[in-house]
Formats: C-alpha cells, structure tokens, sequence
C-alpha cells in the first residue's frame, strides 16, 4: 500500500480546533497525549480545524516525541490569515458553525500551487515540526454550489495536485491524495493525476459506503493507493450524537441507525465497535480515525476496534440488507 500508517487506529484532530465546544487547552492536550501512550502513531490535522488551532495544539503535544516514530499528515487548499473576523458568521459551507469556537483568524480557499507551498510552510511552523508525511487537498469538491466544484477540482489538480507530485518526487512528503466528504472526486482524481490514496470522511461507514464501494475503494485496492477512513461514526449518529454530516439527521438517517442500533441490541453489540471494526475490513483501508476531543475517548475507540463481535452478527447484517452487499466484513469471506 502507497501510504504507509503504523496504526490502524489513528487520531483525527478537528476536536481539538474546539469543534462544536470550547475545549479547555490542558484537556486538549492530555488528550493527544493519551492517545501517544496508548501506542496511537498516526495523527492527521488541517488549517481549517479551529483556524490553525488543533495545528497548533498538536504540534504542542508532540514537539517532544521522537519525529520518526509517528506518521503526521494535514491539508492544503485553506490558508490561515492574520487578519480576524467574527467566528458565528464565518463561512465554512455545508460545516456551518463547527469551529465558533476556535480561533478568530480569517480563512480563505488557495488551490495553486503557490498556495500549496504557503499552506504547507505555514503548516510546518504551527505543527512544529520539519516535514510531512502525507498531506491531503482539503475539499476541492464540497463547500461549492452546483457544478461550481468542477471548476474548483480542475484548479486543485492543475494547482496543488501538480505541486505535491512535485514535492513527493523531490522527497519532501511521502504521499499526497485528496481529503475529501465526497466519492465522485477522488474517482476523478484516478483518473488525472496519480493519488496515493484518499482521507474520505464519513463515505466508507456502517451506515454510508454504497458509492464508495461501487467503483472508489476496488480501484484503489487494485493501484495500491489507501484509504483513511474519517467520520466513521458519520459526524457522531452513530455514536449516540443526534449529528449526521455536520447537521441534524434527518428521519430517513435516524430510520437507518435505529434499525442498525435495533441488530445490534440483538447480539450484544456496541454500534461503535461495530461502525470501526466495519471500516477497519476493507482490504483498501490504511487506517480509520475517530476524533476525539477527551482523554478517556482514546482507549474507549481502541477497546472498540479490539472488541469481540459474533460472526453471527456480521451474517444477519448482511441478511437483512444492512450493508451494500459487496462490503467486506470481519470474519467473512
């Protein structure tokens, strides 16, 4: 596999840019620590999360480990600025009012490459760190109306694309591909440029994999190119949140989780571990990760991943349509 992660269980780190609370700086930070000493090596960042702020308290964290034992990636395609503006009216798109509580500087959209290079050097300083092991084109493809996107996708693989072979074929970074909400693009980027793999948040889950499976994840498995699979609980609804992709479910989700919810009742099964362990079968997949804003969350996704799932469970899912029936699962061929 092109992307290269020592831990199936990594850390996303949008919490910490103070998602949906204000985090207190210590808790952060005990946070990233826990999931260190709980053997967790591979943490994944971006600009956007807190206006540079979970960049920042990740870097915090980890300026003491050794730099060769854990695998860092974060994103390009938003640029951080020292001009502020006010946090409830700023414009994140379908993401809304996530990071109100994060940092006041203002964001703007840069897919060149120019921009590119900006990005990542403003990146380095807040992550204090020397380089990259992977970084992602931070949703080329999702806060755009209409076919808008088509134009801005063109600009990020003539623009950002087109710089991060560069810097991976110079030796800069390990891997490049697209971190992104959506199928579609990421089957695009295949096709014009040569991805290492793809960040997918909320695409490849218990609830929401169909797309991905059709053509995405047999493609990617056949070029070697890896999977990270973000958002496997689809923005908390399937971890008994009330949010599916940054907004409240609508009824046809809350019908869906609450069949799922209703199986796993039946054989015992805690919906979280199932929604990791799920994501976690797929032979394309590198590496899943929850986020996680408090300490105790660390070991409670890892007991998930590890945690004891009957057979049986995994044959009624698939009875009862439940899942796409292509979806690999645990213990089944």
């Amino acid at each position: 596999m092109r992307i290269s992660i020592p831990t199936k269980i990594g850390f996303g780190t949008a919490p910490l840019g103070n998602m949906y609370r204000d985090i207190p700086e210590q808790e952060a930070l005990d946070t990233v620590d826990a999931a260190w000493e709980q053997g967790i090596r591979y943490f994944d960042a971006a600009p956007l999360y807190g206006a540079g702020l979970a960049e920042i308290r990740l870097g915090n964290a980890l300026q003491h480990r050794p730099r060769d034992a854990y695998v860092l990636s974060t994103k390009v395609g938003r640029l951080v600025l020292d001009e502020t503006e006010d946090t409830a009216s700023r414009d994140l798109g379908e993401k809304g009012g996530l990071f109100e509580h994060g940092l006041p500087n203002k964001i703007v959209y840069d897919y060149s490459a120019d921009g590119t290079q900006r990005a990542i050097e403003a990146s380095l300083k807040r992550l204090k760190t020397d380089r990259l092991d992977i970084v992602w084109i931070h949703d080329p493809a999702r806060d755009f109306h209409g076919d808008a996107w088509r134009d801005v996708f063109q600009t990020a693989m003539t623009g950002a694309a087109a710089a991060l072979t560069r810097l991976r074929e110079q030796g800069v970074i390990k891997a490049w591909g697209l971190g992104v909400n959506r199928v579609e693009p990421c089957e695009m980027a295949l096709q014009q440029a040569d991805p290492d793999g793809f960040l997918i948040a909320g695409r490849y889950t218990l609830l929401d994999h169909a797309d991905a499976l059709r053509e995405l994840m047999p493609a990617c498995a056949d070029r070697g190119a890896g999977i990270v699979v973000g958002g496997p609980y689809n923005s908390g609804i399937l971890a008994g949140g009330e949010h599916y992709e940054y907004q409240k479910a609508t009824p046809e989700i809350l019908a869906r989780v609450e069949a799922l919810r209703g199986l796993c009742a039946e054989f015992s099964v805690d919906i979280r571990a199932a929604a990791l362990q799920f994501s976690l079968a797929h032979p394309a997949v590198a590496a899943v990760i929850p986020g996680a804003s408090r300490p105790e969350r660390i070991a409670a996704n890892l007991a998930l991943a590890q945690a004891e799932i009957p057979r049986a469970f995994w044959q009624a899912l698939r009875a009862q349509d439940l899942v796409a029936a292509a979806a690999p699962l645990p213990g089944l061929v």
